[in-house]
């Protein structure tokens, strides 16, 4: 049953998605925030669809630890399933995220129209300066930046090194860092074609106050926290 409901899922997706995206071309002349609410509606769709065909549903744990104005999230990076959760749990959000994901036909066309903040890894230094600049643009603008400090997708019990771009555009543009754990990768691994009916926990942390403070203090608190909390939700 997981392999049907798992093709029916990837059966939807490739019916649903060339049509939204042709949709969401028509909204680039409007407000980023506009476009951003047309555009993460196939987020929704994509949701639906993993509850109701791939028994994948979800809890959040911690809502009241979100602070009131934007901030930085720093998360665990599972599963594609966050890329799309994230949408529905948070307030709007751009996601720090490499370029080349831009260039996929239909799914790059309104990625990009969500004012993400595409970096060249190879750079550097001079990426984390564009992430500091443009993510204190976004944050301005009312955004909220998601990174994915680990770079990359791991699966359930394992780390990489934490990367420092999301700690420091959070200390250079004194916005707090909210640290998240979860266990999507138990639902949907990496690069697997299955999505198993598991229920995921999303757990919030207490916000973490960066102005005036190191990069990398907030970095390894929040580091901490988030592997903390994965010891119980990965097990």
């Amino acid at each position: 049953m997981t392999w049907l409901r798992s093709g029916l899922f990837s059966l939807a997706l490739l019916v649903v998605t060339p049509p939204f995206a042709v949709l969401s071309l028509f909204t680039a002349p409007l407000p980023r925030h506009a476009r951003y609410r047309f555009i993460s509606g196939w987020s929704v769709i994509m949701l639906w669809l993993l509850r109701h065909l791939c028994g994948v549903s979800w809890s959040v744990e911690g809502r009241r630890h979100l602070p009131s104005r934007p901030a930085v999230i720093l998360a665990k990076h599972q599963s594609a399933w966050e890329t799309l959760a994230f949408q529905s749990i948070f307030p709007p959000q751009v996601h720090v995220l490499k370029r080349e994901l831009l260039w996929i036909p239909f799914f790059g066309w309104g990625l990009a129209l969500m004012s993400p903040i595409a970096i060249d890894r190879a750079r550097g230094l001079a990426a984390l300066r564009q992430i500091a600049r443009r993510g204190k643009e976004r944050l301005e603008q009312g955004f909220w930046v998601v990174i994915f400090p680990e770079g990359t997708r791991v699966a359930p019990g394992k780390k990489r090194k934490y990367q420092l771009g999301g700690a420091w555009l959070a200390a250079h543009a004194g916005a707090p860092v909210v640290p998240v754990a979860h266990n999507a990768g138990r639902a949907w691994p990496k690069n697997s074609f299955l999505k198993h009916p598991v229920k995921i926990t999303v757990r919030i942390g207490p916000a973490i106050e960066s102005a005036g403070r190191d990069p990398n203090a907030v970095n390894a608190q929040a580091e901490a926290w988030i592997e903390a909390q994965q010891k119980t939700l990965d097990s």
